[in-house]
């Protein structure tokens, strides 16, 4: 059994980046080789010359939907923040069923209507057992999506202590995002841009995108003492056919597949049927679904993932463990003790850290 604190570290407050980098590959890059245990301190511009040719990089293309959203509770005039986290159910141009966190969830109830930001009305369904979620129908007049685009808020998370604004809309996106539904960014990938991409290319490396959309378990605390008993929230992954084949051929080459964010490894990893091919497949009838996957030291192996790129994650967080399983706890908590050393930016906004 693990004790949760065993993931803890103290991290100086002005040490959580509030805004993202001027350019978006001038983050720094600490850079970790697990087989030497050497560490590097470069720019995030210098990824190039960490990957070679044949190498493939697997990113997460979801697309962060301004998924915050604010009204008036009718009859209290209770102000009510909610930050939609996936559709559920049939779904209308004017509206549908989402399941949401709300804020402050005490003043809710089944059957609650608060009147939103551009006419949009919710109307709360259901209520999770621990009150933590609610199921929401929300409609408006005109087109749901648009509205929401209009008047929602881009969801910065709790740490980055101020409202969004407009640059937040582009820079709270990976450059080549398209397919919406998250409500959090995949931020390993906020370091990459177009540039920086046909560079990779140009040297013969491999791109290749899944789409896993951030949910619940992003925003959600280990509650548990012992991490083995916490239960992750299921997410919502698709790899296309393409994507695949491109995966499953290069695994069968034994080229590196390299993860951009815990996202694409969880998109990946869960695709996995284990049992077929000594579990180092990803089959065609199970690359959609939902996947609860929690990886943490002792616990699943990876079959997929070679190498990882990431940001620098919450303590006691899911992401630290996954982290932590795919190299070493002890090894990565001295990382992250070198990185404050060094006065990295830590979180959704700040520096990355390649493990090779």
């Amino acid at each position: 059994m693990t004790d949760i604190n065993l993931f803890d570290y103290s991290l100086p407050e002005e040490l959580i980046a509030q805004y993202p980098a001027k350019e978006r590959d001038s983050s720094r890059l600490l850079v970790v080789c697990r087989a030497t245990g050497k560490i590097e301190h470069r720019k995030f511009s210098d990824l190039p010359e960490y990957l070679r040719e044949g190498d493939v990089l697997v990113f997460n293309n979801s697309r962060v939907i301004k998924a915050r959203l604010f009204g008036i509770k009718e009859g209290t005039g209770a102000r009510i923040e909610f930050l939609l986290l996936k559709q559920s159910g049939s779904v209308k141009p004017s509206g549908g069923y989402w399941e949401v966190l709300a804020r402050p969830a005490k003043r809710l109830g089944i059957g609650s209507r608060i009147m939103c930001d551009g006419g949009i009305v919710a109307e709360v369904e259901d209520m999770s057992e621990d009150g933590s979620t609610a199921l929401v129908y929300f409609s408006c007049d005109g087109n749901f999506d648009e509205v929401l685009d209009r008047v929602g808020h881009v969801p910065l998370p709790p740490y980055i202590r101020r409202e969004d604004g407009e640059a937040d809309a582009e820079r709270y996106q990976t450059v080549y995002a398209r397919e919406p539904g998250s409500a959090a960014a995949p931020t390993a990938g906020l370091h990459f841009t177009d540039g920086l991409l046909k560079r990779l290319c140009g040297k013969g490396v491999e791109t290749v995108f899944v789409t896993l959309h951030v949910g619940v378990g992003t925003f959600r605390p280990v509650q548990a003492e012992i991490i083995e008993n916490h239960q992750m929230h299921a997410e919502y992954y698709h790899i296309g056919e393409v994507a695949r084949e491109r995966i499953n051929l290069a695994k069968a080459e034994g080229r590196r597949l390299i993860c951009v964010g815990t996202t694409s490894v969880r998109a990946i990893e869960g695709a996995v049927v284990w049992g077929y091919r000594d579990g180092k497949t990803i089959e065609s009838f199970d690359a959609e679904g939902s996947t609860e996957l929690f990886f943490y030291p002792g616990g699943r192996k990876f079959a997929m993932t070679d190498g990882l790129i990431t940001n620098f994650h919450l303590p006691k967080s899911t992401l630290l463990m996954l982290v932590s399983a795919f190299y070493d706890r002890e090894k990565v908590l001295d990382i992250y003790r070198e990185a404050i050393a060094q006065e990295y930016r830590f979180f959704s906004y700040g520096d990355a850290m390649l493990i090779i």
